[in-house]
């Protein structure tokens, strides 16, 4: 099956890059030709299993019948757009991967509008960040059983050991997604909250050689602390950068699902609030959770003198 990837950035670029090293054919699509420097200086790019188009229209012409078309868009306006254009635009029997993190309900509105027109819709909330994508993906794919069984063996191939999963029906894989980032969210505040106590209290530590201690055998051993350990040997002290921690939406969905069910989530919520809180405050535990979320995600940070200059 040959694969098209919409949008190259920073995690339709990896992703390609993973493929690629597995010998998958992968045709490329942006109308940003700034992707093209990278592309051209790397050498998985020059094996003759890709081709780059910035024409929408070219980019479908060459898929094959029976292609899978990941969509890594940034979520929201620009996914809605690019759905509709090529819910107009493919021919029959396409399996269309969403990959970002869409709300599940808009999931299940789109899956409806492509079944209509004999397309397959597929939901694929990713975990793992670029380094994920890179090297082995974490997936949770909603849609029909048909699409995912005809895919299978590609996420085999681009994911972790276990790290793919057939959620179920429409909207589930994107619901699962949503889960998992408020409890991201939660565990990245408590992080934050330990170190920010480091910091106040009357001790000097090393908070790169504590980060390390912490990651070496410990219960809170994981791969945020390992990127704590990143971030502090970067910067130290976090001294070059803000505590304002941005929020993409997930979290916020899970706290309004956790509402209509009834169901309480006393630590995400606060997660959330935090994250809010900090646009307004400059904390220890928001530049924690900003330097994580830069270095999982590549997201960008506020540098101290931009949130300074904006108070």
């Amino acid at each position: 099956m040959k694969v098209g990837i919409i949008g190259l950035g920073k995690m339709g670029f990896n992703l390609a890059c993973n493929m690629l090293e597995k010998n998958i054919e992968v045709k490329g699509y942006d109308i940003d030709l700034n992707v093209l420097n990278k592309i051209n200086n790397n050498l998985l790019f020059k094996n003759g299993n890709f081709e780059f188009f910035d024409e929408l229209n070219q980019f479908v012409q060459s898929l094959s019948a029976e292609a899978a078309v990941f969509l890594l868009v940034p979520h929201g306006e620009e996914t809605e757009k690019m759905l509709n254009e090529l819910v107009n635009i493919l021919p029959e029997h396409i399996i269309v991967i969403e990959a970002g993190n869409s709300h599940y309900k808009n999931s299940q509105y789109w899956y409806k509008r492509y079944k209509e027109k004999g397309l397959f819709l597929l939901d694929c909330g990713t975990s793992g960040g670029l380094k994920g994508a890179r090297h082995g993906l974490c997936t949770m794919i909603g849609g029909d059983k048909e699409a995912y069984d005809q895919i299978e063996p590609i996420l085999k191939q681009i994911s972790q050991e276990n790290g793919y999963l057939y959620t179920g029906p429409a909207g589930s894989g994107h619901f699962l997604k949503m889960v998992h980032n408020g409890i991201e969210y939660g565990m990245m505040q408590s992080i934050a909250e330990g170190f920010e106590l480091l910091n106040e209290s009357e001790f000097e530590f090393s908070y790169k050689e504590v980060a390390t201690l912490w990651n070496s055998g410990s219960v809170i051993q994981s791969w945020l602390m390992e990127l704590m350990i990143d971030a502090f040997s970067e910067d130290e002290k976090l001294e070059k950068i803000s505590g304002v921690m941005h929020a993409s939406g997930e979290a916020k969905w899970t706290v309004e699902t956790a509402l209509d069910l009834n169901v309480p989530t006393p630590i995400i919520a606060l997660s959330l609030m935090m994250r809010n809180r900090s646009l307004r405050t400059d904390t220890f535990s928001g530049k924690v959770v900003a330097s994580l979320r830069q270095q999982f995600g590549g997201h960008a940070v506020v540098k101290k003198e931009e949130f300074e200059g904006g108070e």
